[in-house]
């Protein structure tokens, strides 16, 4: 083999072990979240374009899941006017105990089921919960791994605050 098959060969395999290490890697702050309508998630999407997106990854089985939904829906009723959609996203693989869920809990916003798992691989969830705040160029603004009471719901309102005072100015 000549030296610079060898070299063209060594250049294609790093290069190729870049992509995979980039598409093994999990989102963060500053990727493009992905296009959720190419993913087959159960439920419907909300009005996206434009907005800021709070997404949060969920299931039936989470005790703070259960505790962060309150704070969601508050999330919703306060910002869903200046344009944030809140998104519940549920990794329940049975339908029934999505279904029980929400029955429960009266949501008021968004939820979807990604009963194939495909989004929560994709983006390579954390913790249960895990919500993404994206902005409305597409891209993550932030990620908070768990619910955490107080504390985590001063950190979603803050960056939301920062988010839209950003593109309210001129």
């Amino acid at each position: 083999m000549s030296r610079r098959n060898f070299q063209s060969i060594l250049c294609a395999g790093l290069v190729l072990a870049a992509i995979v290490r980039a598409v093994a890697a999990p989102l963060g702050v500053g990727d493009k979240f992905p296009e959720l309508s190419g993913i087959a998630l159960e439920g419907n999407l909300p009005a996206l374009e434009g907005r800021v997106l709070v997404v949060d990854f969920w299931a039936s089985w989470c005790g703070p899941c259960k505790e962060a939904f309150p704070a969601l829906a508050r999330v919703h009723a306060w910002y869903g006017q200046r344009g944030v959609v809140v998104l519940g996203v549920s990794v329940d693989q049975k339908e029934n105990e999505y279904a029980d869920f929400l029955k429960k809990f009266t949501v008021r916003f968004s939820t979807v089921r990604d009963h194939e798992q495909k989004l929560v691989a994709l983006v390579q969830v954390p913790a249960m919960p895990t919500t993404y705040v994206i902005g409305r160029d597409g891209r993550v603004r932030a990620i908070l791994s768990g619910y955490h009471g107080a504390a985590t719901d001063k950190e979603l309102r803050t960056t939301l605050n920062t988010i839209l005072a950003e593109n309210s100015s001129p």
